[in-house]
């Protein structure tokens, strides 16, 4: 073999082998502090459970009259569980994942190990779900699931039925099923955790949970945080038919489960077409943490996921902004590289579902590991110090950095704390208390 045949070779096996990796666990050199993987590793798996004698939504006809009994289905949902693994766990570390094509299944290469054995001994972790977007998958947010399970969580990701690239469907479902899916997952996890059979027991705390949820999984995780939907969209003709919605209705719905001490919402959508109202947000009873692109052309800002922060004014709640920066900010997974396509039946290039014209994906990715870390130990364990990395000047860019010869700050600093000088750009992170 000639040298221009060597070269050949070569270049084609770091095409195949090395560009196209997909690591989910990038940190880039100017990721914040708190972005950085903890002290556990990390172990994965996939688990499927049912809910039984759900409404079936995809067998309901608006166009004719309502039937006598809705049609109901045993709902299937699957899920990736992602947890604090013996030290030192060693396989593979390769997840399966389809692209938004919902034809192509790639490779993405983190830190988890696949049925890696629990870590145990100690007092069980608290309890992180995550919610996808429509359509999604439970790996569109792998990168951040995967992080907040080396710091000592269990993350359970759910595969949303009606709402994944290849399960894609009505989205009068994901409008019924989104909530719903998420407190029943929260209760087969508790179920799973005290039954000796199953790997969660005793690994898992349920009682004291966290809800992070992307678009649509902001949708239902901002009504799981206490808000109902308003009497307007329910009773609307776009709305799902025959009252179907109704179960979310404010006034109607249950009070947040006890169980949810905190939500995460990342460009939560439905405040733009008045799912919500300032007095159903007024019924969110947990802290809340959201996380927007101030040019979300989805969920919108001003009109959107700025209002529900504003709105959900009896609760301690925070917002995240990048600047310039669309629907996708901070949530989603870098894309990979076989995403780079023109896909004639969607009619778009592939990679758009997951990138972002103004930011990068790794970088979006490290600053919302930072927040969300700094926020969840806040709240599910209690970790006064976390509140420095969020008592911040609101604009990044007006931070001072202004540090002695140790690196102590000094008394003029301003700069976000646990990003490194001249990082700390285009975001924004605003605080609000309850109204008195």
């Amino acid at each position: 073999m000639g040298l221009k045949s060597v070269f050949v070779v070569l270049s084609l096996g770091f095409t195949a082998g090395i560009f196209a990796e997909n690591r989910i666990d990038t940190q880039r050199p100017d990721a914040p502090e708190l972005a950085a993987y903890g002290e556990h590793s990390i172990g994965v798996r996939q688990l499927e459970v049912v809910n039984a004698d759900q409404i079936d939504m995809l067998k309901l006809d608006p166009t004719k009259a309502q039937p006598t009994e809705l049609p109901h289905y045993d709902r299937p949902l699957t899920l990736e569980v992602w947890y604090p693994a013996v030290k030192g766990s060693q396989g593979n570390t390769t997840l399966k994942a389809y692209m938004r094509d919902g034809k192509t299944e790639v490779d993405l290469h983190g830190k988890a190990v696949r049925d890696a054995k629990p870590e145990t001994g100690q007092k069980a972790f608290p309890l992180v779900l995550v919610s996808h977007g429509y359509p999604g998958n439970r790996f569109l947010l792998s990168h951040l699931a995967e992080n907040i399970a080396s710091k000592g969580y269990v993350v359970v990701s759910i595969d949303h039925t009606d709402s994944t690239y290849r399960t894609k469907a009505a989205f009068s479902s994901t409008l019924v099923n989104r909530p719903v899916d998420q407190l029943f997952v929260l209760s087969q996890i508790e179920a799973m955790s005290q039954d000796k059979n199953s790997f969660l027991y005793g690994l898992v705390d349920a009682s004291n949970a966290g809800l992070i949820g992307y678009s649509m999984g902001g949708y239902g995780a901002v009504i799981n945080a206490g808000a109902g939907v308003t009497e307007q969209v329910v009773t609307s003709k776009q709305s799902p038919p025959f009252g179907t919605l109704k179960r979310h209705q404010s006034g109607i719905k249950p009070n947040a489960d006890k169980r949810l001490k905190t939500v995460i919402a990342f460009a939560p959508w439905g405040m733009n077409y008045h799912m919500f109202s300032n007095e159903t947000l007024k019924e969110i009873s947990v802290p809340m943490l959201l996380i927007a692109g101030s040019q979300d052309d989805v969920s919108g800002y001003e009109n959107g996921v700025r209002a529900i922060w504003q709105g959900a004014s009896n609760v301690n709640r925070s917002l995240l902004t990048y600047d310039n920066a669309n629907h996708n900010a901070g949530a989603v997974m870098p894309a990979p590289e076989e995403s780079y396509v023109f896909d004639n039946e969607l009619g778009f290039n592939i990679s758009e579902h997951y990138i972002d014209a103004a930011w990068d994906n790794a970088r979006m990715n490290n600053i919302a590991q930072h927040f969300v870390s700094a926020w969840l130990d806040k709240y599910l364990k209690n970790n006064g110090a976390m509140n420095a990395y969020m008592d911040l000047i609101p604009n990044s860019n007006d931070g001072v950095y202004a540090v002695d010869d140790e690196g102590n700050p000094k008394a003029t600093n301003t700069y976000w704390k646990g990003f490194p000088n001249r990082t700390a750009k285009g975001l924004h992170f605003e605080s609000l208390s309850p109204s008195k």
